[in-house]
């Protein structure tokens, strides 16, 4: 949501000044329309990337990282998406149910750590392995099970395959589903602590509410 609220930030501001140069280089010059249309061109392309610089290092500044850390997370955001694309066309390939059940289980942590990442780079150290490894064996392994269950010859060596990887699978789903907890630790444990502190403050006042209302004893 932020991105895309900087996104509209950025054109709202390039275009209408590339907009009054352009009538300026029209009313006020002698230029033909294809050096207006070149300069005009230039301002407003020119002027996003400008501003989009800023906003970027406003954010790193924000986020306390380098602009090496951010465009390493970028990067590897990118990849992972294109990873989960690689998932999500094994849909057609798998013929059982708990193929198809962990396939979208794994499509769907992936989906939201990628989206979490996205809105806060920090969390990316949170989930390393899930970008160096996890996602990585979740497509290789899925990859492979699609291959195997579409053999039309299944043999004893191949049903021992599938069954293999088949556990395997589950076993990778577990570890998503561990990203997940790691990705999301950090909230938990502020979430836990303003509990705490609306717990005691509200113990706090409890005596204080009580002392303005009337004691059952008084009324005897």
């Amino acid at each position: 949501m932020h991105g895309i609220q900087q996104f509209f930030i950025r054109h709202l501001i390039t275009a209408p000044v590339t907009f009054g140069s352009m009538i300026y280089f029209i009313v006020g010059t002698g230029m033909n329309i294809f050096a207006i249309a070149g300069l005009s061109a230039l301002i407003y392309f020119g002027g996003t990337f400008a501003i989009k610089q800023v906003q970027i290092s406003s954010n790193l500044k924000t986020l306390s990282m380098t602009r090496s850390e951010y465009n390493h997370i970028q990067g590897q955001l990118s990849s992972a998406r294109t990873k989960v694309k690689q998932l999500n066309g094994y849909y057609g390939k798998v013929r059982s149910v708990q193929a198809f059940r962990q396939l979208h289980e794994m499509n769907t942590l992936s989906r939201k750590i990628l989206s979490i990442v996205k809105t806060n780079p920090k969390k990316f150290y949170h989930v390393e392995k899930f970008f160096y490894a996890h996602l990585d064996s979740a497509v290789e392994l899925t990859s492979k099970y699609a291959l195997l269950v579409n053999q039309p010859l299944k043999d004893k060596d191949v049903r021992i395959a599938l069954q293999n990887t088949r556990e395997t699978l589950s076993d990778v789903n577990m570890q998503l589903e561990q990203d997940m907890r790691n990705v999301l630790s950090s909230d938990l444990e502020k979430l836990q602590m303003e509990i705490d502190f609306v717990d005691v403050t509200m113990n706090r006042k409890k005596p204080l509410l009580e002392m303005k209302g009337d004691h059952p004893d008084d009324r005897k």
